[in-house]
């Protein structure tokens, strides 16, 4: 996946973000909830697209 299609999906997940934060009317809990769940859903894909969440799969704890 190139850098700019990288840059360019993190623009638009941004904005949509912004743009559901700013119009739709909701609970500051669940509009907290819906941005961590974002969030945590970039970071993941992120990982996965430089090749990092598969080598986190081999981490044993305990």
């Amino acid at each position: 996946m190139p850098l700019l299609q990288i840059l360019l999906t993190l623009i638009v997940v941004g904005v949509l973000l912004w743009l559901v934060n700013t119009f739709i009317p909701m609970a500051g809990s669940i509009k907290t909830i819906m941005n961590a769940v974002e969030v945590i859903g970039v970071v993941l894909s992120l990982l996965n697209v430089f090749g990092l969440f598969h080598s986190l799969s081999r981490i044993r704890v305990g």
